[in-house]
Parts: structure tokens; sequence; C-alpha cells
């Protein structure tokens, strides 16, 4: 599994400034969602290693580490199958993407513009705050997903570079940008040691994990890999999510306005996550029926879920 040329390899550079000048409007995006994201990490840092920002940030990487154990769960029946109906696959994963719009909403938006509009002391106010921080989250994913090399299963190999890379890799690059937004959803979801807003969130993102984590396994096998390494690689994936939950802690801490623009963030990415890779997914093969019934399924277990665990 090693990278077949080095990413310092002269010319990188040269490479990724050719490919952000074919797409400016997403280099100017990614930029300023850096420059937001790594604001909102400057100003809690010293916060998050003291007080209750402590106690978050023991909650939150209990929520990663689920989300990382949950994934490999899900991963290990593909030592053993090669394959499942598609028409199943799809079923689960609308399911994973209801749940996590679900939590997109009840565990973060709703949590936001309460917090915003208590912080700001407005609705208006908090709502904007809530607003900016999805932007942010849209403008990340979005910057990411175009400057990121990497490869789905049916549409190939995309990104800057995506050629000095071996094809393991480019699968983990894709898989990565699914887990980092889940993981600082949780992070985000306990900056604060709120188990109302992050136990059933980190409850639905360790659910939706298992068919994600089966589905990565199995996409990885479909192309060609060994059981082993495509089990190896699906947990591997998992790890994001606890390395996500420690930027969402730091996002989101701090300062008092940070919390409603870190859950923002969060919603925007999950949100951005679903429309732009899951959905499409479960609709490519005509299956849109079954899809859409599990993502009114997975809805509705989250909203179950929050109002019973929240």
């Amino acid at each position: 599994m090693a990278i077949e040329l080095a990413a310092s390899k002269p010319g990188w550079l040269a490479l990724l400034r050719n490919h952000a000048r074919r797409h400016t409007l997403a280099a100017l995006g990614l930029g300023l969602a850096l420059l937001g994201v790594l604001a909102l990490l400057a100003q809690s840092l010293v916060q998050t290693l003291a007080g209750e920002a402590a106690l978050g940030l023991g909650y939150a990487m209990l929520g990663g580490a689920a989300g990382f154990t949950t994934t490999a769960l899900g991963a290990l029946p593909a030592l053993a199958l090669r394959s499942i109906p598609q028409r199943v696959e799809d079923s689960l994963l609308g399911m994973a993407a209801g749940m996590m719009l679900a939590a997109s909403a009840f565990s973060l938006l709703l949590p936001g513009l309460e917090a915003g509009a208590e912080i700001l002391g407005g609705k208006p106010s908090g709502a904007a705050a809530v607003v900016l921080g999805m932007g942010l989250g849209v403008l990340l994913m979005l910057g990411l997903d175009e400057f990121t090399p990497h490869e789905h299963e049916k549409i190939g190999p995309y990104g800057p570079g995506y050629e000095r890379f071996s094809r393991i890799w480019l699968f983990v690059f894709a898989i990565a940008l699914h887990n980092l937004p889940e993981g600082m959803a949780i992070g985000v979801s306990f900056s604060q040691a709120d188990m109302a807003v992050g136990l059933p969130l980190t409850t639905a993102i360790a659910l939706q994990d298992i068919p994600e984590g089966l589905a990565v396994a199995l996409a990885l096998r479909g192309a060609g890999f060994s059981p082993i390494r495509s089990v190896l690689v699906a947990v591997g994936t998992g790890l994001l999510e606890p390395l996500g939950s420690l930027i969402g802690v730091g996002l989101a801490s701090g300062l008092a306005v940070a919390y409603p623009i870190g859950l923002g963030l969060a919603a925007g990415a999950m949100i951005f996550v679903v429309s732009h890779e899951v959905i499409p997914e479960t609709h490519r093969y005509g299956h849109q029926t079954p899809a859409t019934l599990g993502l009114v399924a997975g809805f509705a277990l989250m909203m179950v879920l929050d109002t019973t665990l929240g």
C-alpha cells in the first residue's frame, strides 16, 4: 500500500497551482474555509485543555472511537462476502444518508440555532451565525473534494496529481472525505460536554458507520483487492473519525459564538457529503425507491433516537 510517487516530488506545487487556476472559485472557497477553520481552532486552543472543555474533549474522543469501532465491525463481513445484492446495499446506504440528514437537523442545526439566539441575543443573529458555519462547511468540503486526489468505484480517479498515488490510496482519500465531517460533527456536538446534543448524534453516526464500513470494504473487494486488505483499509479509514472529533472540539470551543458556528459548519459538511456523494451513489443503479425508503427509515430512526436520548 505504498505511494507510487511522493507528493513532494518537484512539480507538485505547480500542479496544484495549475489546478487552482482552472478551478478558481473552488480554490478561493477552500482558502476562505481554511482561514475560518484555523481562526476557530486558534481561538479555542487553550480552552480545550482546561475546565469543561477538557470533559468535552474526553466525550468527543470516546464518540470518535465509537465511530471507528462500528466502521470496523461493518467491514468485517467482507472477509467472507464479496458482494451483497445491489438493492440491499443501496437501501442500507440510503438509511445511512437519512440518519446523517436527520442528525444534521436535530443534533446540529436546531441546537445551533438555540445556542446562537441565546449567545447573540436574538434569533436572526443566531441563525446568521449558524448559516455562516454552514457556508464554511460547504466551502471546506467542496474545496477538499476538488483538490484531494481520490477515486470512486464508479467514476474513476479524480483530483490533481491522482496518477502519483496507487489506487488503494485514492480509495482511502475518497473515504476520508466522508469520515472526516462525521468525526467533526461528533467533536462539535460534545464540545460543551452536553450529552443531550452529543449522545444521539454519536449514536446515529456510529450506527450508520456499520453499512458504510461494509460498503467501503465491498467496494475495495470489487476493485480487485484481497479480502484482508479490503477490510484493513476500510477499518483504517475509520481512524478519521477520532481525528475529526479532535478537530471538531477545537472548532466549537473557546469563544461562545464559536459553538453555533461550529455546529453549522459540521452540519454543512455532512449535508454536502450526503447530497454530493451518498444519495447519487444510491440512485446509480435505478434503485431510487428502496434507497428513498431507506432514507426515510433512517431519518425516522434518528428522530426517535434524538427524542429518546436527547
